[in-house]
């Protein structure tokens, strides 16, 4: 029986067996302890946390303080961005961010509207970037913050963030980015990015889900979502998840030295990909950005196409991809992605996702493009 082929990395990604093995001792009886237990215990999980803790920050280029530990990406961007609105009420009451971002702050903003903030949802070009003239012209006295994200999830464009941190800091506003897909596939660093907040998320890395953090620069105050105990200096109250934590500290230290090579692999199948479904398949079009975007996302349109019908063909041979976002599966709504972009339905419609990972092969490229000729070639 020929192997599956998992081609949908910006979804999930499989949990390293590394990482694995690092997480064990904290699900058995050798280190179940709380973290805010003074006994050895709880010691000895409280030294773990503390030392991922370090680790996130090495990596990012912070201070381990500024570093706080959630469940994952969604509540990271939720955190973000309600906590700075509500703690900066004093100064103003508009929040700028972009209409490609992914529900996780799109659905913030709009609570945040329900409650009486303002939200300015900036356009972006055909390729899926936003003007950083567009983001300055917004601003206003009243606005706290700007939410932008680094890679767009659906079509793997980077935004000009450093531009943004420039224009945003110039005028006294925060500004938030959502590096959950970009921070495996590139460097991420905060002296590049130069941003206040920012969001990573441990299953994107080959860590375990359920997990993530919130990066909050020194000094920026911020009203916690969950209130109880004092855990993560009194920014997320309950318990701390340390065996996931521990998963992701670890999956953070096996991609640092990594991560060089595998972007420029990825790149390289990536574009072997692309240039071999335009070879194969008449009239296929690339979704995003040509050259600033993520080194092993290709989001393609086909002529004729449906992307439900095709992801079911896909899936009986054996091949797995997506035609968007994770978080939006089941929905029968167009990507709110493509249609921010402005493209002809017919690409909305047939576009598909394919992205690529650590273990994806040229072999495994080739046969997922000739199935996909033939899927297209039955359907003409």
């Amino acid at each position: 029986m020929t192997e599956r082929i998992y081609l949908d990395h910006a979804a999930t990604t499989p949990v390293r067996p590394e990482v694995r093995l690092a997480m064990e001792p904290y699900l058995s009886c050798d280190a179940f302890g709380n973290p805010s237990s003074l006994h050895a215990d709880g010691q000895r999980a409280k030294h773990a946390l503390d030392d991922a803790r370090d680790t996130v920050a090495q990596a990012l280029g912070a201070q381990a303080a500024e570093i706080t530990f959630t469940s994952g990406g969604t509540e990271a961007d939720n955190a973000a961005l309600l906590g700075i609105m509500w703690a900066h009420q004093g100064r103003g009451d508009h929040l700028i961010t972009t209409q490609v971002e992914h529900e996780a702050v799109l659905n913030s903003a709009r609570f945040l509207e329900t409650l009486g903030f303002r939200v300015t949802y900036l356009p972006v070009d055909e390729q899926g970037r936003v003007s950083p003239g567009d983001v300055s012209q917004a601003i206003t006295d009243r606005t706290v913050l700007i939410s932008v994200m680094h890679a767009n999830n659906e079509v793997g464009t980077i935004q000009p963030l450093r531009e943004i941190a420039d224009i945003a800091h110039a005028r006294g506003v925060l500004l938030h980015t959502d590096a959950v897909q970009s921070f495996g596939q590139m460097p991420v660093s905060l002296e590049g990015l130069c941003a206040d907040l920012l969001t990573i998320s441990a299953h994107k890395i080959y860590g375990p889900k359920g997990v993530g953090a919130l990066y909050v620069r020194a000094g920026v105050p911020i009203e916690p979502l969950l209130h109880g105990g004092a855990q993560e200096r009194q920014r997320r109250a309950g318990t701390e998840n340390v065996p996931g934590i521990v998963g992701l500290a670890a999956a953070v230290r096996l991609l640092l030295p990594e991560r060089d090579a595998l972007t420029a692999r990825l790149a390289r199948l990536r574009d072997l990909l692309l240039s071999s479904l335009r070879a194969c398949i008449p009239g296929v079009v690339l979704n995003g950005h040509p050259t600033e975007c993520l080194p092993n996302n290709v989001n393609v349109s086909f002529p004729g196409g449906d992307a439900e019908s095709l992801l079911l063909a896909l899936d009986l041979a054996g091949i797995s991809a997506s035609s968007g976002s994770a978080c939006t599966s089941g929905s029968i709504e167009p990507s709110h992605v493509l249609t921010a972009m402005r493209l002809p339905g017919w690409r909305v419609k047939s576009a598909l996702r394919l992205t690529l990972g650590r273990g994806t092969t040229e072999d495994e490229l080739c046969r997922t493009v000739d199935v996909l000729a033939n899927i297209v070639a039955r359907r003409h």
